[in-house]
């Protein structure tokens, strides 16, 4: 397989044109996030987790969009040849500036990297980057864009999580959800899945907040918990 396609159980990302490619953080995001009937994908890319979106919710009306031409350009292609393409739509737009009802689901894989050196490629800067999206403005556009019983649920280094949920709280969102990822058992965590909702609410049933799951066994095979996490998407 090519690293410019990456084939799906259901659809195929193309990537030539993306700054950024399918990853595992994504992946994760698109099996764990919370659903609904309208959903916002913030920052889609290549258009994996809205499309991952609008599998796992067959009446979801899922939007994506993202700040690069080029970007959104294959994320349409990718939508167009998908089966999901009636229900998922992109949009070149940055979010401080998106106008829309207001969202039953916002997701997001947000750049992340603050007060380090930004890449000499600019696209690639500004996908993953911080200065192109800081959490403040991207907190305050979920909460102008959720709706009042709606989620937002994203994926971030642990590294800035504190940071990160800070921010959350600053606007008025309570983590509901949070779930670190490790790569194997004796690595420390590195990822950290993160829903917010407007009033604290307890996880979802057989969920523990705050628990540790791991991508791999100590053999490098795929974990129980990935696997049954992304059975429906991974070949």
């Amino acid at each position: 397989m090519s690293k410019d396609t990456f084939h799906f159980s259901q659809f195929t990302i193309r990537q030539d044109r993306c700054a950024m490619k399918v990853g595992t953080d994504g992946v994760l995001l698109g099996a764990w996030a919370e659903g609904g009937r309208r959903i916002l994908d913030v920052g889609c890319a290549t258009g994996v987790i809205a499309l991952m979106m609008a599998q796992r919710f067959p009446r979801a009306e899922v939007t994506g969009i993202d700040i690069d031409a080029e970007t959104c350009e294959q994320a349409r292609d990718n939508v167009g040849a998908s089966p999901f393409a009636p229900r998922v739509r992109i949009a070149c737009k940055a979010i401080q500036e998106w106008a829309g009802a207001p969202y039953d689901c916002i997701v997001s894989n947000p750049p992340f990297f603050v007060g380090s050196l930004t890449s000499p490629d600019t696209r690639r800067t500004l996908a993953r980057h911080a200065a192109s999206l800081p959490f403040d403005e991207l907190f305050g556009a979920v909460c102008r864009l959720l709706a009042p019983e709606g989620v937002f649920s994203a994926i971030v280094p642990t590294q800035a999580e504190e940071a990160f949920s800070a921010e959350a709280y600053i606007k008025g969102l309570r983590a509901t959800r949070r779930l670190l990822v490790k790569t194997t058992p004796r690595k420390q965590p590195k990822r950290v899945l993160l829903a917010f909702k407007r009033t604290a609410s307890p996880p979802p049933p057989g969920e523990t907040f705050g628990a540790t799951a791991n991508l791999l066994n100590p053999d490098a095979s795929r974990s129980d918990w990935y696997g049954l996490l992304t059975k429906e998407f991974l070949l």
